[in-house]
Order: C-alpha cells, then structure tokens, then sequence
C-alpha cells in the first residue's frame, strides 16, 4: 500500500483512492471537498496559503449547508446578531480548526473578499471572531458555510461556555505549576546531598546517581509543566517573534541539553536543578499574575452576577418561567420583591421601589409606578410588579454594560503598542547579547561550561515579561476601579487620553445645570377659579415652562382641576393664549425680542396681569466643584452654549470657567472643537447627549449626561452611569493616576534590565537566581500596579 498526502489537508491516503488531475500530476485530492478547496483559494489568488501553512495537516472541509439555515432563524438571530449604528448586522463566532496564524490569515482573507462583509477581525488567543456584514447582501448562513468550505467551522460565541474554557485552562495551568513545585521540592533536597558532598567528599557513582534523580525529576517539570513555554515560542516563531516564551524554554532547554551530557559521562557539573527553577519560578511568577488579574476582575463578576437566568412572564392568563434567551418585546414579565428585573421594560401595573445601584451607583430605591422604565439588573425591593418588555436580553443595559466592559479590557492603550513594539525588538538584542557574552567568555575567561552557563543567565534574568506586563495591569487595574465608581470607558486607550487633556468643554443645559425650569416661590392672590384656569393652561403644553408653572401649582395648592379651554394656541416666541367663556387667557412672555438671565412668565386674563412667575435653570450641585477641580490641573475649561449672553455669561462667572461662548448653533459648537484640536489641544467634551452629538463627535473624548443610560452608551466614549459631574471628576482623577503607574512600571522594568543584566554578563549571577529575579520583576510590576487603588478620589 502506497500512502500518499492530499495537496489541500495533508492527511495520507492509500494513492489508488486519490482524485488525481490529468492535467497536474502533482496534485493528488482525497475528496471533491478538498479539490474544491483547493482551486477556490487559487482562483481567487490565496494560494500562498500552503506556504504559510507548510505541511501541517488540515480539517477535512464540513459538507457546505449542513445545518447552517439554523443560523437564519429568528430564535438564533434574536439570541446572539445584533445590529451596529450603522444598520448592519454582527456576530460573535468561535471558529473551530484554527491552530497557526496562517489559519487565521486565510479565514480573514476569504471573508474579507466575500461581497456583503463589511469587517472581519479574529482573535488568535480564543479564536473568537467579529463579523460585520449587510443582511440585504449575504446571509449569515451563507458565511458560515464560506467558513466550511476552507476547512473550517463557526459557532456562535458564548460567554457562558468561554468562562467555562477559561476555568478548565487555568485548572490546567495549575496542575503543571503543581507538578513542577514537588519535583522542583525533591530536587532540592536531593541538592542537600549533592552540594554537601562538594564540601566532605563524594565519589562518582554516587554523584552519577544523584544526576540521574536529578533527570528523572527535571525532565517532566521541562516537558509538561514547561510545555506552555515551549507552545508560545512555536507560535511566537510561526509569526517571526522572539518572545520571553523562547527566552525560557530556550535557557531551560540548553541546561537540560548540557546536563545530559554531564549525565552520561561529560565532565562539569549538571544544571537540572536550575532546569526545574527556571520553569518553576516562572510558572509560579504567572500564576500570581493571574491572581492579580483577577483581584482587579472581580468587578466583571460583580455585575455579571446581577444578569438573572431566567423570568416570569404572563401568557394567556398564565404564569410561565423561561430562560433570558425567550423573552421577546412586548411580554408581560412578573418581579417579586427581591427578584432582579431580567430586561429593559415599562411598568403597566403596581407600585414598588427597586435597586438601581447595579446601573446608576445610587444606594436609595427608586420608585416606580406605571408608566415608569425599569432596567435589567435592577432589584424590587417592596412589592409584586408587572412591566411590559421593551428590548430583548440581548440590547438590555445590563448586558450592553458588560458588552462595553468586555470590549474595554480586551482594548489597548496606545502607550501599550508602543511597548510591545519595543518588546518584540527586545528579546533579539538579549539573544544578541547572550551570545556576545559567550564568545567573550570563552575566548577571554575559558571554560565551555562556565560560558556556556553565563550565557543561560543572560538570556534567563532578562525580563520583556515585565515590560510587556506594564501596561495591561495597571490598565485592567484601572479599568475596574472606574467601572466600580459607575464610570466606563468604552475603550482602554481613553486613560491614557483623558490622563493627558488640556481643555475641556462644557454645554449649559442638562449638563452644567439640571436642565429642569423651576419656579422661585412668588405670593399668589388668585381666586381657586383663576388658579384651576391657570392650571389647565399649562396642563396643555408639554413646553418646559408650562410643566414648571404646571409642577409649582401642584405642589402648593390642592383639589386643582382641569378646565377645558378652547382655542388653544402656540404664540411663536411668547407662549399660549386660549379662550375661556368669552375670556382671552394668555401665559408667556409679554415682552418679545427681549433677553432675560432667568425666563419670566406672565400670567393674563383679557390683558389684565393676574400673576408673575421667575423661573430658573438650577445649578448642578456639583457643577462648580468639577470646574474648580480641572482648573486645579491646569486644564483649560470652556463653557458653549446656545443660549443668549447673559444667561450663559451668569452660569460661566458661577461655576467659575476661563471662557465661556454664547448663541452657539450645534454646527458653531462643533467647529469651536475642532478649532482647539487644530490647535494641539487634547479636547474633552461634555454635553447633553442630544443637541451636542456633533460637537461630542468631534472631541478627543465624548462624555454624555443624561440619566438615559442608552443614549450615554450610544453616542459617548466614557459612560457616567449616575448621571453626575463629579464622575467626570472621578474619570480624570482614576485616568491620572493609572497612567501615572503605567510610566512606573515601564520605569520599574526599565530600571531592572538595565542592572541586571549586566550583572549577569560579567558572571555574578547563575540560571538558578536569573529565573527567581525574572518572576520578581514581573510581581513587582503586578504588585505595584495593585497599589492604583489605595488613595481615595478626594486624597
């Protein structure tokens, strides 16, 4: 029997069952799939991919259509496609087979040349890929089966089963920490006798048997527990990276070589002592990191844990439970006290109060009645209630909260690509210097073993892991302090943006002031049918002003009631006019083209002035307090409004602005931004979220006030989930100081390689040490990065 390997997978088959082509005798196919395959990556000029994929086997390609009309229906679409600002639809997929970046090349390659896919971005550390494509163009199905057809299969990502993967790796990772600790413990006392018999004599053949224990403990620890090192130096390699895996399993790898031949009867001395630390100490080193993640991870867990599984929802006069997934718009879902609201909703019956702190941070119940939003993730706290679904799970606050968190620990500052440029150049010069330091040695010191072990030292205590460390922990650190303040940040760059700003704009209305008219208390001396005619007048608009006069009487008088009025009429510029038996009832402004710092209302019956009110925007209790905050920084802080002059001039002088800016339109406002930016200012904006989405688009960050939680995460690049100035205060402060640590660590590792180096050139320091140094540099950048939060905001 002849085996003979397929041109597209590479598995072997007997040759009498190839599909051979006449007109190339070498190729040779084990299936139509594979033939198929094949010519579909050449026609459309892929066919660069076997080079990169060299003679690494493939999965056989999936039978294209099989199954994937599942991934059109309207139960998957509604649980895991979700459609983006700009009206295309996305998905998260787990892609199966990948196993090199050549793989990854290819899918990204073959998708982004299918009509329809508008982007295409797949992680090689979980193969998790995002998918954006135009539903009037492909079918998702479509691209599944585009994914088949070049070997491979998809799945919809799940963030349930990833944290189960997650866990089972980490529960790996600690198995072979746990292996290499006992026969790195065996070894050391093995060393006891080894070491003493350097001082009171030992014979050969009993030295000969401590190095084979030596081995037979040494070589599992290089093997199994050092498999991670070795795995991440083939992949670093296959992308043509030096990374601090190959400097491990490379130092570790030439004292286990060097000790063989010690064993088996070279003179000098074995190194499989230095073998087990090496890959011990590093080990341990990282799994500490974890721990350190995963301190500054708990956040994540927090908020995830206030997703319920499942809810009630009433149907046909019945209760039903059913999972988060099956709730659709429009149910009617059913919460008891102390259960958690499942999905964004509305409250079509009862009174309760429910927990908000989970979205908003505020630790005082809300209260809700009919009519009233409720969020998912939030607790009732008082009574039985009912409330009508008005998004499914997948578009629920909660879950776009975490979606946001999710997308924010897994971006990168730009401080941190810089760093990890540096670093990939890094581990060439420590080879460089390695070998440099080994020629040296031997040609001016002597000694292959000698040499030889400086060299290993060199290449051990150097430590890119803690530079490359420097920035993603302090900024996950960062990351989670923020969120647990009720502040996120869309992505990780923005600390180190927002750290560096030097203006920041406010708008007036709904930002710097509440943006709710109130009236100053003013004597009254109306009859109770004058008042219940006033009443009715405002009661007919939905004007600010009216619902202020509106809101006023209602608190001080009692038993009001509605009158119909008629006629009822919008006065361009002044207010409403209306008639009552006969009778001109007028509420507005009687002066026009006339500017007021506060708006009057008058209040008339057939011109006959009844009544005067003062209204007034009210200040943010904390409005002043963050303005004087930035000034502190020597951040430039600008007021822009549409208002008029003296409004806005009365607003600027009591929060204390450098400048303020009057009659601007949301085009004026936008150019105004730009403006600064052209002037190498770093810009933070800070609006309503509505009128200014243009100038906030323009800013170097976006922040949008307003309790409404969608409109902040839709239009803005730092979510103040309480709805209050301070938390911009807070977002600056927690931004500073993360970048600050972020240049600590980079110094600290600096500092370190920069002594310890060449220390261990001229011969001070053994592979044993080096290992132990290396893990300490990177705990302490871990450990320093933890100290983030150990200053309150107002120390």
């Amino acid at each position: 029997m002849s085996l003979i390997a397929c041109s597209h997978c590479h598995l072997e088959f007997d040759e009498s069952l190839m599909i051979n082509e006449p007109e190339n005798k070498n190729l040779h196919f084990c299936c139509n799939g594979c033939q198929g395959v094949y010519h579909l990556l050449k026609d459309d000029g892929l066919d660069s991919f076997y080079e990169k994929v060299g003679k690494n086997k493939l999965a056989k390609p999936l039978a294209v259509g099989s199954d994937s009309s599942n991934f059109d229906m309207e139960s998957f679409t509604t649980r895991y496609i979700k459609k983006t600002d700009e009206g295309f639809s996305r998905v998260d997929l787990i892609i199966e087979g990948i196993h090199c970046a050549a793989c990854i090349w290819l899918n990204e390659k073959v998708l982004d040349q299918t009509a329809g896919i508008v982007e295409v971005n797949i992680n090689f550390t979980n193969n998790k890929a995002k998918i954006i494509w135009d539903e009037d163009v492909i079918k998702l199905s479509q691209i599944i089966d585009k994914i088949r057809s070049i070997g491979y299969n998809a799945y919809p990502y799940d963030r349930t089963e990833s944290e189960k993967k997650a866990t089972k790796n980490k529960k790996d990772f600690f198995l072979r920490m746990s292996i290499a600790i006992f026969a790195s413990m065996n070894i050391m006392m093995i060393d006891v006798a080894k070491y003493t018999g350097y001082f009171t004599g030992i014979d050969d053949e009993m030295l000969r048997i401590i190095h084979m224990a030596e081995f037979i403990f040494a070589t599992p620890v290089l093997f199994y527990s050092g498999w991670i090192f070795f795995r991440g130096a083939y992949y670093g390699l296959k992308n043509k990276i030096i990374n601090m895996d190959f400097l491990v399993s490379f130092g570790a790898t030439l004292s286990y070589i060097y000790s063989l031949y010690v064993l088996f009867g070279g003179a000098g001395d074995s190194y499989f002592d230095s073998v087990a630390m090496i890959i011990t100490f590093v080990l341990v080193g990282k799994y500490l990191e974890v721990l350190g993640k995963k301190s500054a991870v708990d956040t994540m867990d927090k908020i995830k844990s206030q997703i319920p599984l499942e809810a009630t929802i009433i149907k046909n006069g019945g209760k039903k439970v059913v999972s988060l997934d099956e709730i659709k718009v429009d149910d009617i879902i059913e919460v008891k006290t102390g259960e958690k609201a499942s999905v964004d909703g509305e409250v079509v019956s009862g009174f309760s109060s429910f927990d908000e702190s989970s979205i908003s941070g505020e630790s005082l119940p809300v209260s809700k009645t009919t009519g009233d939003k409720i969020y998912s993730g939030t607790i009732n706290t008082q009574a039985v209630i009912r409330y009508k679904a008005v998004k499914n799970y997948a578009n629920s606050t909660l879950n776009n909260i975490v979606e946001l968190l999710e997308d924010s620990l897994n971006s990168k500052p730009k401080i941190e690509d810089t760093t990890n440029e540096i670093s990939k150049y890094f581990s060439i010069i420590i080879l460089t210097l390695s070998l440099a330091t080994f020629i040296a040695w031997y040609l001016y010191v002597g000694g292959f073993e000698n040499s030889l072990i400086v060299a290993i030292s060199v290449i051990i205590i150097a430590c890119p892991c803690a530079l490359a460390l420097a920035t993603p922990i302090a900024s996950l650190i960062g990351i989670s302090w923020l969120s647990q303040e009720g502040l996120l940040f869309k992505e990780a760059k923005f600390l180190e943006t927002f750290a560096k700003i030097d203006a920041i704009v406010f708008d007036k209305t709904g930002t710097l002031t509440t943006g709710k008219l109130t009236v100053k208390k003013v004597p009254l001396s109306l009859t109770k049918k004058e008042l219940n005619i006033l009443y009715s007048l405002a009661d007919s608009s939905t004007h600010p002003v009216s619902v202020a006069i509106k809101n006023y009487l209602e608190e001080c008088f009692e038993n009001l009631d509605i009158i119909t009025l008629e006629e009822i009429e919008q006065l361009p510029s002044m207010g409403l006019q209306a008639r009552y038996n006969n009778n001109i009832i007028f509420g507005g402004r009687l002066e026009n083209n006339v500017e007021y710092q506060t708006t009057i209302y008058h209040f008339t019956i057939n011109d006959k002035l009844l009544a005067t009110f003062e209204l007034e925007d009210k200040l943010r209790e904390d409005a002043k307090s963050t303005v004087e905050y930035f000034k502190k920084q020597n951040i430039k802080t600008i007021l822009c409004s549409g208002d008029n002059e003296q409004a806005v001039s009365s607003v600027a002088k009591e929060v204390g602005v450098d400048h303020y800016n009057a009659k601007m339109s949301p085009i004026a406002k936008a150019d105004y931004i730009q403006s600064l930016k052209d002037s190498k200012k770093s810009v933070v904006m800070v609006g309503d979220g509505i009128n200014d989405s243009l100038a906030l688009s323009r800013a170097n960050i976006s922040i949008a006030m307003g309790n409404g939680a969608d409109i902040s995460i839709a239009i803005s690049d730092i979510v103040i989930l309480n709805d209050k100035l301070e938390g911009i205060k807070k977002s600056h402060y927690i931004s500073q100081r993360t970048f600050k640590f972020i240049k600590q660590n980079l110094m600290i590792s600096t500092v370190y390689n920069i002594l310890t180096i060449p220390i261990a050139m001229a011969g001070y320091i053994i592979p044993l040490v080096a290992a132990l140094s290396m893990s300490l540099s990177s705990l302490l950048v871990v450990g320093n990065s933890l100290r983030i939060k150990n200053r309150k905001i107002d120390e």
